[in-house]
């Protein structure tokens, strides 16, 4: 079972270093890119898939991802289709 972790700690597991992955904010110590945990999170995989998949990773990176996804959430808009139509 995981540890519990506040914000900080979830998201000194991210890093963002122009000359691994183009910038591309990563999994530190991995090259595992951020969007991608998220987009496999979206697409119906479970952290255990993830971590499966993955095997380098622990359950909290796959959170510290989730924690990096909402905090850019909260700097960033998106156009979103009123009623689900573009």
């Amino acid at each position: 079972m995981l540890e519990w972790m506040n914000r900080d700690e979830l998201l000194s597991r991210i890093s963002i270093n122009p000359d691994v992955c183009f910038g591309k904010p990563c999994i530190r110590g991995h090259r595992i890119w951020v969007s991608l945990v998220l987009d496999m999170l979206a697409s119906g995989s479970s952290v255990k898939n993830i971590i499966d998949d993955y095997p380098g990773l622990v359950e909290a990176d796959v959170l510290a991802c989730i924690a990096y996804g909402a905090e850019m959430s909260r700097e960033r808009y998106l156009d979103v289709p009123v009623d689900g139509r573009s």
